[in-house]
């Protein structure tokens, strides 16, 4: 302990502002990355660092808990490296907060790209369109009423309600095309 004591106060007051920030930040840094590759969340202070709005999903964000403790991580450890090769005090906090600021940018631009790989899962029943269906309820002519059918919509098997412009009826097991989409929720199909 005293070795530590020692080397401690051997230290000039700006190399022992930067091991100050290094020591702690470099081990929330490391708790923060394992938990982020085990799967865990670091909540401090209990408030999310990322935005949902609407549909567009979490934007850019440059002011966040992680992208602050990678500032400080990066920016303590290249003051020190800056110290140790003898450059002054103004070329070292020049060169550490530039490197902690492109730490920033390069934490919120991961996780920005990460973001958009997501896809929400949210079925957008346009995308039937032009598909091919089975008719699983049988669909009566002239829109007399409402049956329903089997289509791939975005890769998965769904069961929709369906209406024809067709004369004839469409029994159970024909297979259909889909023309249009009805009020956002009922497919227009036909047998042709």
């Amino acid at each position: 302990m005293s070795n530590l004591s020692e080397w401690w106060n051997s230290l000039d007051t700006i190399r022992q502002i930067y091991w100050g920030i290094a020591i702690p930040f470099s081990l929330i840094f490391l708790i923060q990355m394992v938990l982020t590759f085990i799967g865990g969340e670091m909540e401090i202070d209990g408030d999310a660092d990322f935005d949902v709005e609407s549909d567009s999903g979490v934007g850019f964000q440059f002011f966040t808990l992680k992208n602050f403790i990678g500032f400080f991580t990066i920016f303590s450890w290249s003051g020190i490296a800056a110290l140790d090769s003898d450059y002054s005090t103004a070329t070292t906090l020049i060169i550490s907060t530039i490197s902690g600021l492109i730490m920033m940018t390069l934490m919120a631009s991961l996780f920005y790209f990460f973001s958009k790989l997501t896809d929400s899962g949210t079925m957008n029943i346009n995308n039937a369109k032009g598909a091919i269906a089975e008719v699983y309820m049988r669909i009566h002519g002239n829109r007399s009423n409402i049956g329903k059918v089997l289509v791939k919509v975005q890769g998965s098997l769904r069961e929709l309600e369906a209406i024809t412009d067709d004369e004839e009826d469409l029994p159970t097991g024909s297979v259909v095309n889909v023309k249009d989409v009805i009020n956002d929720n009922i497919l227009l199909v036909s047998k042709n």
